[in-house]
């Protein structure tokens, strides 16, 4: 039976960055994952190039029941620290857009050079092990799991090795959400939090693409592959990036925004012309300058074809046809289009999980639990939830950092 300093169960962005911070302080450390590799989220981050960070992070770009928690271990391990990391390790990067920072060398280098700091702290990493059970006795943590081996069963199913037993008075779960089940995310962040007595904020996809009744999805359909520049609002919060018409409704990052704060019933409007800040006089206006042009024709010039097609429809002739009040009709349609999303493409799409380990019960210094000693919560298990564009990851190397220099 091996003994560690600690044991940090999920080796994604947070665990990896809590290994490695805990490792260089002379730690010994176990780092233990269910796949049979580590960082599976990080290579498919950003579509293989990885956003690890976004140069504008502050505390209200986060979703959590208590809007002061992330405030102290994101000040200290900022954006600029990851930076630091990756440069020391010989990678660059490049801002795409609205802060987003993209590794130029792709997402594989980001993995390497954390599992490379890994190494060189003197972590030991076993992957495509199963937890069976974790307890807590006489000041330690042990974790029994059981190994998968390379060979199958005959039914086709993993090949298990004898159960092995380890302890440790140091225990992190960095197990992650249950977004993206495909690439094996469970809930077992969730189920050891209740174990030891841990609320658990109800877990919601978020940055997650929305859905419609099949009416309004049946008259959308041909817009399928259109991308517009936007603002998507619901309720108070609104984000301007753009959207993407799709098969089953509605993404594109504005879309993937405002998911998150989208609750079931909430109306969303959207402005399909935001760079014009009057809508109803600039139609007025062009109504005058160019009377013989259909509105097709017009809003052919300031969105993309077939939505300028879709929007005209209800309104043929030439501008000069239209009344007043058909162009307040067609202005509340371009600037102020209200539609009801009957749901999300849930957690098999959902980028992260809204909701988690309630922070109630962490010290928003350590993330160590309060009540219980030794252990911790850290990265997307906990209930902080980021913006798209590198916020999430941010979080989990804030998060990770903030565990590896207590434990």
């Amino acid at each position: 039976m091996l003994k560690y300093d600690a044991i940090i169960i999920g080796a994604g962005a947070a665990g990896l960055m809590c290994a490695l911070t805990a490792g260089h302080r002379k730690k010994k450390i176990l780092l233990l994952e269910r796949s049979k590799k580590p960082g599976a989220k990080i290579l498919i981050s950003g579509g293989g190039r990885c956003n690890f960070t976004n140069q504008g992070v502050v505390p209200t770009d986060y979703i959590c029941r208590n809007p002061h928690f992330a405030k102290s271990a994101l000040s200290r391990y900022t954006p600029s620290d990851i930076m630091d990391f990756l440069s020391r390790h010989g990678l660059t990067w490049h801002e795409k857009t609205l802060g987003q920072l993209f590794c130029d060398q792709r997402a594989g280098k980001v993995l390497d050079a954390l599992l490379t700091d890994c190494e060189v702290a003197g972590v030991t990493l076993a992957t495509g092990i199963d937890i069976q059970a974790v307890s807590y006795k006489g000041g330690f943590y042990s974790v029994k799991a059981t190994e998968q081996n390379e060979t199958k069963t005959t039914d086709g199913t993993p090949d298990e090795m004898p159960e092995q037993e380890w302890l440790a008075r140091k225990l992190i779960v960095a197990s992650g959400g249950v977004s993206i089940p495909k690439m094996g995310a469970t809930d077992f962040g969730y189920r050891l939090a209740r174990q030891f007595g841990l609320k658990v904020v109800e877990p919601l996809p978020a940055l997650v693409p929305l859905t419609f009744d099949e009416a309004l999805m049946e008259r959308m359909r041909p817009l399928a592959g259109v991308s517009a520049d936007s603002i998507v609002s619901c309720g108070a919060m609104s984000f301007r990036e753009n959207l993407l018409f799709t098969h089953r409704g509605l993404s594109g990052p504005a879309i993937l925004q405002i998911s998150s704060y989208w609750r079931a019933g909430d109306p969303i409007e959207i402005n399909l012309l935001p760079s014009i800040t009057n809508c109803l006089e600039w139609l007025k206006t062009e109504r005058t300058a160019h009377p013989k042009l259909s509105l097709k024709g017009l809003l052919r010039t300031v969105i993309a074809e077939r939505l300028a097609e879709y929007i005209a429809s209800d309104w043929p002739g030439n501008m000069a046809d239209l009344s007043h009040k058909t162009l307040e009709q067609v202005s509340a349609t371009l600037s102020k289009w209200t539609l009801l999303p009957t749901g999300t493409e849930g957690f098999q799409k959902a980028e992260v999980t809204k909701g988690g380990v309630n922070t109630d019960a962490l010290s928003s210094k350590t993330m160590e639990v309060k009540s219980q000693p030794g252990l911790y919560f850290v990265g997307e298990c906990v209930d902080v939830t980021g913006w798209l564009g590198g916020y999430n990851f941010q979080w989990a190397w804030a998060s990770g950092y903030a565990a590896g220099v207590d434990v």
